[in-house]
């Protein structure tokens, strides 16, 4: 009789859709490298400003927003639905409900960013950060997300487990929480096919913007990701979550807290002094949650930490949690108001950013592909083509990272400290000119710290390439373990 059920179990786990997540694992690669490669591009521009050879398309103010949507919702984007895909499944014990839905999402997907890649080099935007895509593209992602939405609730609702794991709690509140953002914020007048007007107007049009665009970054850039961090750092680790309970209080403390957040982009603007307030306490109370999260997921490594040594995967996956509790300190710290006022539109919000998207976002990212890819693809957990290859990535990220970020920092509290200095007479000590001449060697060391990080991924991509192409097979069979 147990034979019979394992058998059972055996042939229901063979019948997950693997396909899509092979396809969004591929193509987070992909989108990896574009984005990636666009990010180089115009850090070269803003230390030799010649490098856009006077051609409108190669503009920075058109190859940056090209470069946000392409990292964020291209290989974040990808990265995010291919392993909730791949994580409801194992941890529901139930296929997804439709793979003719698996695919509209896959291939809405890359239409969507196709788009983006189109359009904005060509000047068509909203201007709006993070929601530059103009309203026909607008639709079309609504479209596909809806689809993303059913596919995975829908799965839930067919699970053969009563128990929801805790990934699924925050892969839920990121698709929920980002259908709601986009829509109100994207809330238009279209004038023509490739143009819009916003229906919010002055300070609301700024604050409905910064509420998206920081929840954005707490629930498509955190949330979404802490769903990859608790399920494959266990995995990777070997071993249980260290606290189900702290990863149950990190959930619901998180959600409630983050949505305040957002006024702390908007310090000193015209913006009521209330809500710059209001927005600076949440951030202070913000890192809470976050560190509960973050030590949590270090901490499961307890009684295995001698697995870093040789686990260049296990590397990535940790380091990207301490790249998350630091900028999850330093965000926090970047709100409180006498600190914003010397770090507001300096380098000092790029490095804080980066930390946050190449540390903690890229990495975490690249650590659960490197986990992932080779089981899609027939082998066995961590079976790449290289471990050295891994390796070799991971000494890429680390110092790529350490020198962007570092980099910019020092420019940032040196334009800070440049832009108020003052002469007795009251008149500025410092021209704008000169703040920026002082920051070229940071734009050099910025540049050489990204350039390392996208040649980590050339690395990756090699070392994809090379074990899907030696792979036995598409075999759809996993461990047995959820």
């Amino acid at each position: 009789m147990l034979g019979f059920a394992a058998s059972l179990r055996e042939r229901s786990m063979q019948d997950y859709n693997y396909k899509v997540v092979r396809q969004f694992s591929i193509m987070t690669v992909v989108w990896g490298i574009v984005g990636m490669l666009v990010g180089v591009v115009i850090a070269a521009q803003l230390a030799w400003p010649a490098l856009n050879f006077d051609l409108p398309w190669l503009h920075f103010g058109r190859l940056r927003p090209l470069h946000t949507n392409a990292v964020i919702f291209a290989f974040g984007g990808c990265a995010l639905m291919g392993t909730s895909l791949y994580i409801v499944q194992r941890t529901c014990q139930a296929k997804l409900i439709s793979d003719g839905l698996a695919s509209f999402v896959f291939w809405g997907w890359q239409l969507v960013i196709v788009l983006a890649a189109i359009t904005l080099p060509m000047g068509l935007t909203t201007s709006k950060e993070y929601a530059e895509l103009e309203w026909p593209i607008d639709i079309l992602i609504t479209i596909v997300w809806v689809a993303y939405a059913i596919l995975f609730f829908g799965t839930i609702m067919r699970r053969r487990t009563q128990h929801i794991y805790v990934a699924n709690w925050f892969f839920s509140a990121f698709i929920i929480a980002v259908a709601i953002l986009h829509i109100i914020n994207s809330l238009a007048i279209p004038v023509t096919m490739t143009k819009s007007y916003s229906i919010y107007s002055g300070s609301v049009d700024a604050m409905v913007q910064w509420w998206y665009g920081h929840n954005a970054v707490g629930f498509f850039l955190t949330a979404g990701f802490l769903g990859i961090m608790y399920y494959f750092v266990p995995k990777q680790a070997e071993r249980p979550v260290y606290s189900y309970r702290l990863s149950v209080v990190h959930f619901w403390a998180l959600i409630a807290v983050y949505v305040w957040a957002g006024p702390h982009h908007l310090h000193y603007t015209t913006l009521p002094d209330w809500a710059q307030s209001l927005g600076m306490v949440m951030s202070l109370i913000l890192l809470a949650p976050s560190w509960g999260g973050m030590i949590n997921g270090i901490m499961t490594l307890s009684g295995a930490w001698d697995k870093l040594r040789n686990d260049p995967i296990l590397k990535f996956l940790v380091v990207s949690l301490s790249f998350y509790g630091m900028s999850t300190f330093e965000g926090p710290m970047m709100a409180i108001k006498s600190v914003n006022a010397l770090s507001h539109y300096t380098d000092w919000t790029i490095g804080h950013v980066h930390s946050g998207a190449l540390g903690w976002v890229a990495m975490i990212s690249i650590g659960a592909m490197y986990h992932l890819i080779p089981i899609l693809f027939g082998k066995k957990q961590g079976e790449m083509h290289s471990v050295k290859l891994i390796d070799l990535h991971f000494w890429l990220a680390t110092i790529g990272t350490v020198l962007y970020i570092a980099s910019m920092w020092v420019n940032g509290l040196m334009q800070g400290l440049m832009w108020r200095a003052v002469n007795d007479d009251g008149t500025l000590t410092y021209s704008f000119v000169e703040s920026v001449e002082a920051s070229f060697p940071g734009y050099v060391v910025r540049f050489i710290g990204g350039g390392l990080f996208f040649a980590g991924m050339l690395v990756m991509a090699y070392n994809v390439w090379m074990t899907t192409r030696n792979a036995p097979g598409m075999s759809q069979k996993l461990e047995a373990s959820a």
